[in-house]
């Protein structure tokens, strides 16, 4: 018999000595509800899957749940603070987001679709990538995720852009983004069918196939402007001397080419006529779509409306921040009715809070949003703040929460006040408070990083909360991944897509619905499965597609190829109809996987094969 002396330590010791490391946090929903707070406390996965605030820490410590109803309170006030997080993603995407976009891709010359494809597109997908390479060592199907966001930004924010700002689609551009995801997406899908491991190969051809893509899209531009040039050479020539009838023939031919090589040649600024849609009349969904002439911004004209060369430098400096500082509109508010103050109220910690963060630059504003005293102090806190929080959720490792560790890492924050004070003193004393500075524009920079972080944060955190509630009422991981949080994890997208089209830019919103699903499914699905190889997790077909994956593949293709469908017979116009049918037809996916999750149907996926524990079979 072993004694205590002679025990030789085996592999369930070692388990159980790093089982505060490994275990879940959810599995604290199996203990009694008095338990519960020892259990969060002392595993390490209730920090480290830690966005902003630690709910489950917060429910059963904070907030001392006892038992099952205390527990549907308290995820009801849950369910509350992801309205007020979706007030701050909204808010943020109207407002800061959609102008630094316009801004950037005004300065790199861009088109609608260009910028559609790379910086809307970019900046709305990246975030799902960076998201799953911080999660990389969770076992959830990657492939099956990417394949159901991609299905959501495609036809419900694709659908909304139609429904809420009808247009004219670029026809070529349009056919050929969307024949690009359906190879991207079966081409994926075949190397994981292929074989049992997705080999570096397969990464490798997938992030050629996106570079491929980014060029033909450049270089498209590049050949139409060419063409542009060529085409008014000629013009200019036909012009000189006697006008004859071949003459005339061949002018009216340059004249049409010349018409639609033009159209879409840069992003323009432009007036913004309405804020939407009136959702309050049904007939609005039968109206016909209606010309509407956009106006180009005349940006010296804003930039100096309130010029004034009698007036000092400092002539109402601190009354414009107190302007921007006020968080509701006396005129808006005296006006609205009681649902819309009390949507201003609930907006209240969203406008201080971004006003005080990202800085503004705004064309269609008056002194393009410039606040001299505020953008000073903008100067100094917008980089501190963004380097302590980064630092700060970096260095968290499951000891402590994130917010603990912004205390240590503080001084980094301060690292950066050398090289930003002297800027801001140096603005302070050159710059006016009528008129911004010709720099002014650098603050873009600023607008657009500032923008990105928030909507990442936002989107992630509205994910969270869902996760945990999920958790609590014990659904289905697949199911929520192939379901709720696609849909959440893509609000910023959908949010900021519908936003570029309100503010008139629907061509430029439609090819982001496109070209992010492209990047989710051709690189961030790729890119994961890449660095799941690396540190020697298994990536197969089937821990990628789990029970919904071909499910999602299925509805994404057909989803495309009826876009396809009805944009050829329409002859590109995308008509409210046709919204309405994309979100219907998404609509009908969720149905499926409702079915699917309740076992009243089979998944497309196969059944795992049965092995007998003694013997054979």
């Amino acid at each position: 018999m072993a004694t205590e002396d002679s025990y030789v330590p085996n592999a369930f010791d070692a388990e159980f000595d790093n089982f505060w490391d490994t275990v879940s946090c959810y599995a604290a929903n199996t203990f009694p509800f008095e338990e519960r707070c020892a259990f969060v406390a002392k595993a390490k996965d209730c920090n480290r899957s830690t966005n902003v605030l630690p709910y489950m820490r917060i429910m059963a410590c904070d907030l001392n749940c006892v038992n099952e109803f205390e527990q549907v309170i308290f995820l009801t006030l849950f369910m509350g603070l992801c309205y007020e997080i979706l007030v701050l993603l909204i808010h943020v995407c109207n407002k800061y987001y959609s102008p630094a976009l316009k801004a950037v891709s005004r300065f790199l010359r861009m088109n609608e679709h260009v910028a559609g494809v790379t910086l809307l597109a970019f900046g709305n997908s990246s975030a799902d990538l960076f998201s799953n390479l911080a999660s990389v060592n969770a076992n959830v199907p990657v492939f099956a995720n990417s394949l159901a966001a991609a299905l959501f930004v495609s036809m419900v924010s694709g659908g909304l852009i139609c429904y809420m700002s009808p247009f004219k689609m670029n026809a070529y551009e349009s056919v050929r983004d969307i024949l690009f995801l359906i190879f991207g997406s079966m081409l994926l899908q075949y190397f994981l069918a292929s074989s049992e491991h997705v080999s570096e190969t397969s990464f490798i051809v997938m992030f050629l196939v996106y570079i491929f893509y980014i060029l033909v899209n450049v270089v498209d531009v590049y050949l139409i402007r060419r063409a542009l040039k060529t085409t008014n050479a000629q013009i200019d020539a036909l012009l000189v001397g006697e006008m004859t009838p071949e003459k005339r023939k061949r002018l009216s031919e340059l004249e049409r080419n010349q018409a639609i090589y033009s159209r879409d040649m840069e992003v323009e600024i432009f007036e913004r006529t309405n804020s939407g849609p009136n959702i309050n009349k049904i007939r609005y969904t039968t109206l016909r779509m209606g010309r509407s002439t956009r106006i180009s911004i005349d940006k010296k004209a804003t930039r100096n409306v309130l010029h004034n060369r009698a007036l000092g430098r400092n002539w109402g400096l601190f009354k414009d921040l107190f302007r921007v500082l006020r968080p509701i509109n006396r005129e808006k508010w005296r006006k609205g009715n009681i649902i819309k103050r009390a949507f201003m109220l609930t907006k209240i910690p969203a406008v201080i809070l971004c006003c005080i963060y990202i800085p503004l630059v705004d064309y269609e504003l008056d002194k393009h949003g410039w606040n001299k005293l505020l953008n000073c102090i903008q100067v100094m806190l917008n980089p501190a703040m963004s380097i302590m929080a980064i630092k700060a959720l970096l260095s968290s490792r499951g000891n402590s929460l994130w917010y603990v560790a912004m205390a240590e890492e503080s001084i980094y924050a301060v690292y950066s006040l050398p090289i930003t004070m002297p800027i801001a003193v140096f603005m302070f004393i050159q710059s006016r408070t009528d008129v911004p500075p010709f720099y002014h524009s650098v603050f873009t920079v600023m607008n657009l990083t500032g923008s990105m972080f928030m909507i990442f944060i936002c989107a992630t955190e509205i994910d969270k909360v869902l996760e945990v509630i999920g958790h609590i009422l014990k659904v289905e991981d697949d199911f929520m991944g192939a379901t709720v949080k696609a849909c959440t994890g893509s609000l910023g997208p959908l949010i900021a897509n519908v936003a570029m089209a309100l503010h008139g830019y629907p061509k430029m919103a439609y090819a982001s619905a496109i070209g992010g699903p492209f990047f989710t499914v051709v690189m961030s699905a790729s890119t994961v499965m890449h660095v799941k190889n690396l540190v020697g997790l298994p990536v197969s077909e089937a821990n990628q597609t789990g029970n919904y994956g071909l499910n999602a593949f299925i509805f994404l293709n057909l989803g495309l190829f009826s876009t396809l469908l009805w944009s050829t017979t329409l002859g590109f116009f995308a008509r409210r109809s046709v919204g309405i049918f994309s979100i219907v037809f998404y609509c009908i996916y969720l149905l499926f996987a409702i079915l699917i999750h309740r076992k009243i149907i089979h998944s497309f996926s196969s059944d795992l094969p049965v092995t007998a524990a003694f013997g054979d079979i």
